[in-house]
């Protein structure tokens, strides 16, 4: 088997370090990390983390060994730089760190220019434009200080290639992931033509007419970088059909065949391919009847007493669009007050991108409709809603087992896992609220409640018939649902990424 090497920006692994200077590690969050380390190997669940010590004084093996599967990551605070610094050239399994049996390297890249690629690039300008985010009339604005901001997300994206280039082994394939390395697939087949690389997008891929918001020669530079790859996946055909898109009216010299879904440029050929992502359904309700998240049903349930549920389980993040669906249950509850008393909205909303403006006036957007659902609706009896901002996986896949209603209404979302791992860990059978802008929209939409997600009218009527649903027809649905979720789980999906490669 040919090795293969996987990068991504986060990794399965991630490090704090505690009051007392002691390092603590605990699995890294993110959907991404969670299929991927199905694949890979790696730690278990993203729980509470765990102290670990320094470096085993007995770790001599070399740093330039060539496992069969080697994640290279990035160090994101500085609990994953004092790691990597500690680490033989940042290989934490050289390090005697307990990985589960994964080998990872992590790039201790210098934290201004993480800074600038993550913040500046990554997440400011290419997270908003492919999830459609701008509030055009002011945004976006790219002066100088933008362009200095791309030079830093070139050298981050070299990094990755440089580091690539030399773990690779001859023939070896190497799996690139999302939009954080557009670059890198091109930058790596400079330096070693020989590999075979795949680019995965785990987001949506905007249209030409918004794509185009873009300076010209840096939307040239992105679509280039992918293009350096000998195949670029995505999740739904929506997705993949708009990069053609991109490609075919914007990329001068570039070829697009439809039939063959290729794309050619410099003689060059890019083959474009949907790997839909799914969940491992045995192993996640393995992890859903575990102890601690019994634990957290129970007091759960207590607080809720024998009222309905209805759940959504985001981070904090524009695009999940929580602010609309809390105001969403609030109409529900203004126009049927028969729900008033007999209902709970348990809404986790963890923190995301707090380093930005726009994600710290939106938390606060949050807070404040939640607020005001407390205040217009709750009694001393009943609050009838429940936000919880504290990141915490057991509780959340709790929730899941108790939801009578999951509410999953993204703006727009490359899959959105939540609408399958909720279905998956049920326990009487939940009904599904589903955005038709997610991603899971095409394989889901048969058996959920589909919305408009900028309809909150819509969106409150679609709860309320969601509650109303018959026991035994919401276990139907439920059961179709899971089936669906657990048809493409994340083992298949990566290796049907590297299948396409030969």
């Amino acid at each position: 088997m040919s090795q293969v090497l996987v990068a991504s920006n986060r990794g399965p692994v991630a490090f704090t370090v505690s009051d007392d200077g002691d390092l603590t590690m605990r699995r890294g969050g993110g959907g991404l990390v969670s299929g991927l380390a199905a694949v890979t190997g790696g730690p278990g669940d993203p729980g509470a983390g765990r102290p670990v010590g320094p470096p085993a004084a007995s770790a001599t093996a070399p740093a330039s060994a060539s496992p069969e599967v080697l994640w290279v990551c990035a160090a994101l605070g500085d609990g994953d730089r004092r790691a990597a610094r500690q680490a033989p050239d940042g290989r934490l399994d050289l390090a005697g760190y307990d990985l589960g049996g994964a080998a990872v390297r992590m790039l201790d890249i210098p934290a201004d220019t993480f800074h600038r690629a993550y913040n500046g690039i990554a997440n400011s300008t290419l997270w908003f434009v492919h999830h459609l985010l701008y509030d055009t009339p002011s945004a976006p604005h790219f002066d100088a200080r933008f362009r200095r901001e791309w030079q830093s997300y070139e050298a981050y994206n070299a990094a990755f290639a440089d580091a690539l280039a030399r773990d690779a082994a001859p023939g070896a394939k190497a799996a690139i992931q999302d939009y954080h390395l557009s670059l890198a697939p091109a930058m790596l087949r400079e330096r070693r033509p020989d590999l075979k690389i795949v680019h995965f997008s785990h987001t949506p891929w905007a249209p030409p007419e918004y794509y185009r918001m873009l300076p010209d020669d840096l939307g040239v530079r992105l679509l280039e970088g992918i293009l350096g790859a000998d195949h670029a996946g995505f999740l739904a055909e929506r997705w993949a059909e708009a990069f053609l898109d991109c490609c075919e009216r914007l990329l001068p010299g570039a070829k697009v065949d439809r039939h063959a879904r290729t794309v050619t440029r410099a003689g060059h050929v890019t083959r474009v391919g949907v790997h839909g992502l799914g969940v491992d359904g045995p192993a996640l309700r393995r992890r859903a009847a575990g102890e601690d998240v019994d634990e957290r049903a129970a007091a759960l349930r207590e607080q809720v007493g024998d009222r309905r549920l209805i759940v959504r389980v985001d981070r904090t993040e524009l695009s999940k669009n929580i602010v609309r669906g809390l105001a969403a249950y609030r109409e529900m509850l203004a126009n049927h007050p028969e729900w008033r008393g007999r209902v709970v909205h348990l809404a986790f909303a963890y923190p995301s991108r707090t380093d930005l403006r726009e994600y710290r006036e939106y938390t606060d957007a949050v807070r404040r409709m939640a607020d005001q659902i407390t205040q217009e609706f709750g009694t001393p009896a009943w609050d009838p809603l429940i936000l919880q901002v504290n990141d915490d996986y057991p509780r959340s896949l709790a929730a899941f087992r108790l939801a009578d209603v999951l509410l999953v209404n993204p703006i727009r979302d490359g899959m959105n896992l939540v609408a399958k791992e909720g279905p998956v860990v049920s326990e009487q059978g939940c009904a599904l609220v589903l955005s038709t802008e997610a991603g899971a929209a095409s394989e889901l939409a048969e058996h959920a409640q589909m919305v408009n997600p900028y309809d909150v009218s819509q969106t409150a009527e679609a709860l309320h018939r969601a509650l109303l649903l018959p026991r035994d027809e919401r276990a139907e649905r439920c059961a179709r649902l899971a089936e669906s979720a657990m048809a493409l789980p994340p083992q298949r999906w990566f290796a049907d990424q590297l299948a396409a490669l030969d």
